[in-house]
């Protein structure tokens, strides 16, 4: 006789496995614009395998949006992706979806985040791996190095230089095990090369899979000569900086018209004589400035902040941390943007 408890049993059991052989995907979205990005996705990939989905700002939330609707996503990484006040909402309700549908998610990441968003990630079960302390690629590297090679440390130590922070306590001691300068090199050819292929999302996949199999920015093919056209293209612009730049009470800015605007912001922070540089360049395509902005190590004021309040309410987006910070703001409110945040730099 057939034993109806056995058979029901195997069924479900039965029932277990095809749920768990359908999702069986692994995906990081990561920051596409910056070495700590691209260094904290490779480290994923590393570590976990699975497929990479690189972001910018503007794309975020449809990017995610689209994971909602697949079938086969298991487990999900972000990584270095900061939150403003006109998307942290939508965030968490796109993450409880991904949670509903039984994904698990960790969230990795630099930026300030409003508490009441941290309480919200933390009630549906996201794993946060969150120091406004460290960069993001550190943090990968701290939270996982058991599962990575010895020589993610040194990647790690690259994307520290490159975001502002290898004076920071895990990242100054991880750049103490390498040369300064070997680091110095690597982490800014890695940075150009970056910057210079940012309208080719497949060359920046090709990026994570190479930094992923632990070789050195140096062995990319080309990569020196990235570095040499993108070093050439920025100090073309010291000499325009001088000539264009506009000085407000408080702040130096200046538009970009065929560069990147974050290089740019540092040229005129240095050369205004004031605490804030902001450099800022049109995106016609989406009506859009795209607005990077810098401190000196005397502003004593948390420009992220500022310019996430600001930008919201000007109908924008924007954030970071307390020196290094962007935004996005709708082109006619740009002169309003300026004028406005020269006013709260008092």
């Amino acid at each position: 006789m057939l034993d109806i408890f056995s058979l029901n049993e195997g069924c479900k059991n039965h029932k277990v496995m095809t749920i768990s052989a359908k999702r069986s995907k692994v995906i990081c979205v990561s920051h596409m614009e910056d070495a700590d990005g691209i260094s904290s996705a490779a480290l994923i990939k590393q570590a976990f395998g699975g497929d990479t989905v690189l972001a910018d700002y503007p794309s975020l939330m449809s990017d995610l949006d689209k994971l909602t609707r697949d079938e086969k996503l298991k487990t999900l990484y972000i990584c270095d992706l900061g939150l403003s006040k006109k998307n942290q909402d939508e965030f968490v309700d796109i993450l409880n979806t991904l949670r509903k549908n039984h994904v698990s998610i960790t969230y990795v990441d630099h930026h300030d985040i409003d508490k009441r968003i941290l309480t919200k990630l933390q009630k549906i079960k996201v794993k946060l791996i969150h120091d406004v302390k460290e960069c993001t690629t550190v943090q990968v590297y701290d939270a996982f190095k058991s599962k990575l090679s010895d020589h993610a440390a040194f990647t790690a130590a690259c994307a520290a230089i490159t975001d502002y922070m290898e004076d920071r306590p895990k990242g100054s001691k991880l750049l103490q095990i390498y040369d300064r300068q070997l680091a110095l090199l690597e982490a800014t050819v890695l940075t150009y090369t970056i910057v210079g292929h940012q309208k080719d999302t497949d060359y920046l996949i090709y990026l994570v899979d190479v930094l992923s199999e632990s070789k050195y920015p140096h062995e990319i093919p080309n990569s020196f000569e990235f570095a040499r056209i993108q070093a050439e293209k920025l100090s073309a612009w010291i000499k325009i900086v001088k000539e264009d730049m506009k000085i407000m009470k408080n702040l130096g800015h200046m538009e970009v018209l065929n560069s990147g605007a974050s290089g740019v912001a540092n040229f005129v922070l240095g050369m205004s004589g004031k605490d804030v540089g902001v450099a800022y360049k049109l995106r016609k395509e989406h009506g859009i400035y795209a607005v990077s902005v810098r401190g000196s190590k005397s502003c004593k004021l948390h420009l992220g902040k500022i310019v996430n309040n600001l930008s919201t309410e000007l109908g924008g987006s924007g954030g970071g941390h307390d020196k290094a910070c962007g935004a996005i703001i709708p082109k006619a409110k740009m002169k309003k943007f300026l004028t406005q945040f020269n006013a709260k730099l008092k």
